[in-house]
């Protein structure tokens, strides 16, 4: 041991070779068919593969991920019983066929949204959650702002081709990683099927997911079809496997659901999601004060997951550092800092796991060089 001050940084260093959102080479990624594509890990957001990801195209009913969620963080109750106006009559595109005076529930509409991709549905939608057209597309641009998605503008909530609505494959994959955290989201994008009941107006609706890969792919849990003249196909898909959730988006792109597939496979065959930090990890720090042995203990805030390669996952380096100050059990004391070769990828706070009563000065600090491993600790 050595004397530090009343500030110190430990540092465990495995490697430095690693760049974070380093992209893949793939021969089959260099000659894909989209005109964008962005694959993303849904918690920590690493970029897996991707081309042209920042490019800012039209997505035409991919537009529908960002209309649920808005929906869903705005309206309080999806039982409500809404009554259908003219303009959400005769849409263009597709539609769930509604009729003016029609009533029925925001959840139906929502289905009727995200698997049957109705434009009506949209529209109705939009007008009950923010009154017009023009003020809900002022809420999906805040979603879209909220989750760092800043190179987006939507004008609708549909995706009917106008040349000021518009993402980019990464914005988007950014915006389906939060959506996917709404549990109704997840529920409603990962549904093959749904039965709207009969109500004042029509029979019952039954609707079917467009999305091949819920059938096909396993693990899939969404998301989103979507084609336009203008933007061509496009897809949003999701899949979840190995502790890892992965998200895909491709614009434009012919073979929409085959690249989709064989990226997502790809990402789970390349990618394993590993805890960089343990909630439940005991980290120590020794120190001495009038000869007596004593031990602080700290804890991080939350877990900490992130997509390596197996040739990554020993480069990784985490530096802890800790402020010594007198301290009460759950006082933040620190931090704990994870670098893939000098790029900060996550920063927490420590906190003290136990009372102490009295912290010494630098003259009489002495901390081990280790963390706490179980079955290591002293009585």
């Amino acid at each position: 041991m050595k004397k530090l001050g009343a500030v110190f940084l430990l540092a465990l260093i495995c490697a430095v070779c690693f760049v974070p959102n380093l992209k893949t080479t793939y021969a089959y990624l260099d000659t894909s068919s989209g005109k964008a594509m962005c694959v993303i890990e849904k918690d920590s957001g690493r970029i897996l593969f991707s081309k042209n990801e920042k490019t800012k195209l039209p997505m035409a009913s991919t537009t529908k991920v960002v209309t649920a969620i808005t929906v869903l963080e705005n309206c309080d109750d999806l039982n409500e019983m809404i009554t259908v106006d003219n303009s959400c009559i005769g849409v263009e595109g597709t539609s769930i066929y509604l009729r003016r005076g029609e009533q029925i529930k925001v959840i139906d509409l929502l289905y009727g949204l995200m698997l049957r991709s109705g434009n009506d549905s949209a529209v109705a939608l939009a007008c009950h959650t923010a009154g017009s057209v023009n003020e809900f597309a002022k809420l999906m641009n805040a979603t879209a702002v909220k989750v760092g998605a800043n190179s987006s503008n939507f004008v609708n909530p549909h995706g009917l081709h106008n040349e000021n609505h518009y993402t980019t494959a990464h914005d988007l994959a950014l915006i389906t990683a939060h959506a996917l955290n709404n549990p109704t989201f997840k529920e409603i994008v990962s549904t093959k099927t749904h039965v709207i009941e009969a109500t004042n107006c029509s029979d019952k609706r039954y609707l079917t997911n467009k999305n091949k890969l819920l059938s096909t792919l396993d693990g899939c849990v969404g998301v989103k079809t979507g084609f336009t003249m203008k933007a061509g196909r496009c897809l949003v898909s999701a899949c979840e496997r190995k502790n890892m959730t992965t998200v895909c988006v491709v614009l434009n792109c012919g073979p929409m659901f085959e690249e989709s597939k064989e990226l997502l496979n790809s990402s789970f065959d390349t990618f394993e999601n590993i805890k960089l930090i343990d909630a439940n990890e005991e980290i120590y720090n020794e120190y001495v004060e009038n000869d007596t042995h004593a031990r602080l203990y700290l804890y991080a805030e939350e877990d900490f997951f992130y997509p390596l390669k197996e040739s990554e996952k020993s480069e990784i380096r985490k530096e802890y550092t800790v402020r010594l100050d007198d301290a009460e059990i759950g006082d933040e004391v620190g931090e704990i800092k994870v670098f893939l070769n000098n790029h900060l990828i996550k920063s927490q706070k420590l906190y003290t796991m136990n009372k102490i009563d009295k912290l010494i000065d630098s003259k009489t600090l002495q901390i081990s060089e280790a963390l706490w491993e179980e079955g290591l600790n002293e009585n």
